[in-house]
């Protein structure tokens, strides 16, 4: 019964599309970024916010990469 009122209610129409491990972690490292700009804009002292700012890059790059893995695996399953 519960299948059926999750079928019925959930709305999806077609193949659901997979979740990945490199599309979870694009989209949290996508927010620890921002957390991170946001730690950075606010921080009391300079040295704080250059911190806060370098690991928000090291943050963006991981997410790149994780895109690049999601996005390579895509082009191969087509």
């Amino acid at each position: 019964m519960t299948e059926n009122l999750k079928a019925e209610t959930s709305g999806i129409k077609g193949p659901r599309r997979r979740i990945t491990l490199d599309s979870q972690l694009m989209s949290y490292w996508d927010r620890e970024a921002q957390r991170l700009d946001t730690m950075a804009a606010n921080a009391r002292w300079a040295w704080m916010a250059r911190s806060y700012a370098r690991k928000a890059e090291r943050a963006r790059a991981q997410s790149a990469k994780s895109a690049a893995r999601e996005t390579a695996r895509r082009a191969k399953d087509k």
